[in-house]
């Protein structure tokens, strides 16, 4: 695969002569995103090590506080590169905590991944600072089902669902009768949902990957043939696309309010001269299909950003 990188040569060589010691939070070395990074931090001469969160426990208190790996006692790093999975949430995001508390230069921060992982709070922070966003309605109970479908104009509609801070899942629903049955079974669960618009003349779906602040890449996703999906999880094809300035305006807006280091933007260019539709916020996402898709080198980028953040606080 042909990547390139975009990086400052006089910065490059500043950074090359700092060497770090890098940990990965992901739950197996073996995940194409967590070998990628991998890869890309041994080429810069950095030890990096894979940690799957669910085995690192916390000791508190005064006597001995600290982390512990499968028994044995790990020391802090100097940088923590986490890919908390929404299934484990709660607790990855306590390890990460942890972590930066006790020194650790962290993309991204726990909040911040909280906060992404939240479609309500997510969209209401984007939409309260003036970014496009599709028609979405927050509920705990569906009282007026029609009222809601109206609002978001009409099936299809995306059904998001959440439990705490967590989110878990998306659903599409294509008539009125399936997204009853679909609300009969979750509310009942006690879960709250995001109903959101379903964008039909949507002139492409664009992923904009954001490092650091910077948009750097931008691929559309194109679904199957007869799906209304259009979601990377749901194989559909991606193809590189140019990253125009209302999409790097967008993604990189959505980025800050999020205060994500790293993330995905997917958006919806809506066509005319309306400004793309912000529609998630992804801070774990992936990167072998991106970097195939647009050349760049996006797992290169994510290790020069952490070693820019390491040596603002360690100048020395």
């Amino acid at each position: 695969m042909s990547v390139r990188t975009h990086w400052n040569p006089l910065q490059e060589f500043a950074i090359r002569l700092c060497l770090m010691k890098i940990v990965l939070l992901s739950r197996s070395r073996s995940i194409p995103s967590t070998r990628r990074m991998v890869e890309a931090a041994k080429a810069r001469g950095h030890q990096v090590r894979v940690l799957n969160p669910l085995e690192v426990s916390v000791r508190l208190g005064r006597k001995k506080p600290g982390l512990v790996y499968r028994t044995k006692t790990i020391r802090v790093p100097d940088v923590v590169i986490p890919r908390i999975a929404s299934s484990i949430a709660s607790y990855g995001l306590a390890i990460v905590d942890h972590f930066q508390a006790h020194g650790a230069v962290v993309l991204n921060s726990a909040p911040a991944i909280g906060l992404s992982r939240n479609p309500a709070r997510c969209l209401q922070r984007l939409a309260s600072a003036g970014l496009e966003i599709p028609v979405t309605v927050i509920s705990r109970e569906v009282r007026d089902l029609q009222a809601m479908v109206d609002e978001v104009g009409g099936v299809p509609v995306l059904v998001k669902l959440m439990a705490g801070s967590e989110r878990r899942g998306v659903m599409l629903c294509e008539s009125r009768q399936s997204l009853e049955a679909a609300l009969e079974a979750v509310l009942g669960l006690g879960h709250n949902i995001v109903m959101q618009e379903y964008v039909r003349k949507a002139q492409r779906d664009v992923r904009v990957f954001v490092v650091g602040g910077i948009a750097l890449a931008a691929a559309s996703r194109v679904p199957r043939a007869g799906r209304l999906s259009r979601t990377l999880s749901r194989n559909a094809r991606i193809e590189p696309t140019e990253l125009t300035e209302p999409l790097r305006l967008a993604a990189e807006a959505a980025a800050k309010l999020t205060e994500l280091e790293v993330c995905a933007v997917d958006l919806l260019e809506v066509g005319g001269q309306k400004p793309p539709r912000v529609f998630e916020v992804n801070a774990s996402p992936s990167l072998p299909e991106m970097e195939a898709a647009t050349g760049v080198d996006l797992a290169t980028a994510i290790i020069q950003r952490a070693e820019v953040m390491y040596r603002v606080l360690h100048p020395a």
